[in-house]
């Protein structure tokens, strides 16, 4: 199972903190500690707890966000949230992961999100969570297979072959327990017998996936969910 980032929201409007309180919820991989009004307040959590992320308003009484945030001495990452949009220079300057302009809507903040994925989950100890790769066993040997390798997942009766770019490996497993080991945010099952890691799909045509020279059959029971991981909002439109 992946581990959550743990993260709180700080900001002094209650129908704000509702807002990204409900957004939070939809997202899997987050995992809400707590709701602060004031920069304040929300000190003694970041001191007593490992939290991964905030959600920091800058225009705050008693002390604003980009004050509060430097003068952290080992801040957690941020995502500043706003109304003021000429706060947003303060924001890249002390490498926030992202910057959004109120009132914000669902899926710029799940764009937001989604760049957590492109850093490591800290842990307790400053070191990345070791859910990068796994082993599998083949000629007695147990061979690392990287997941950011694995472009997607067969299941053949009793077996699963794990396809690379330069490989295929064949493992004794279902594929409902395989996709339980799986980061559901990386990898997407599309069809009864295939997973796919989202990462590499270079087009969907009709009810098929192109993930580089290979075709990946998508059933009309996943064809919906597909649509929506994989295009989304980040649909351009010829007119």
């Amino acid at each position: 199972m992946t581990k959550k980032w743990t993260c709180i929201i700080v900001d002094d409007e209650p129908l704000a903190r509702e807002g990204l309180e409900a957004y939070v919820s939809r997202v899997s991989f987050l995992e809400l500690k707590g709701m602060y009004k004031n920069a304040v307040e929300a000190s003694a959590i970041l001191h007593d707890e490992k939290i991964d992320l905030v959600f920091l308003d800058i225009h705050m009484p008693l002390l604003s966000g980009v004050e509060f945030l430097r003068n952290l001495s080992n801040p957690p990452k941020v995502i500043f949230t706003t109304a003021y949009r000429e706060y947003a220079l303060d924001g890249f300057e002390l490498q926030a992961v992202d910057y959004l302009l109120k009132p914000i809507s669902f899926s710029r903040f799940l764009k937001a999100v989604n760049n957590l994925r492109e850093s490591p989950l800290p842990t307790d100890e400053g070191k990345p969570v070791a859910n990068d790769h796994f082993y599998v066993k083949e000629d007695g040997m147990m061979v690392k297979v990287l997941m950011a390798d694995v472009l997607w997942i067969e299941g053949m009766k009793d077996y699963i072959f794990i396809h690379t770019a330069t490989q295929r490996h064949m493992v004794l497993s279902s594929m409902k327990a395989a996709e339980e080991k799986l980061d559901s945010e990386q990898f997407m099952r599309v069809h009864r017998s295939h997973i796919i890691n989202l990462n590499y799909v270079d087009a969907l045509e009709g009810n098929t996936l192109h993930i580089q020279d290979h075709r990946i059959p998508v059933s009309k029971r996943y064809r919906s969910d597909v649509l929506e991981k994989v295009v989304g909002d980040r649909l351009w439109r010829r007119e």
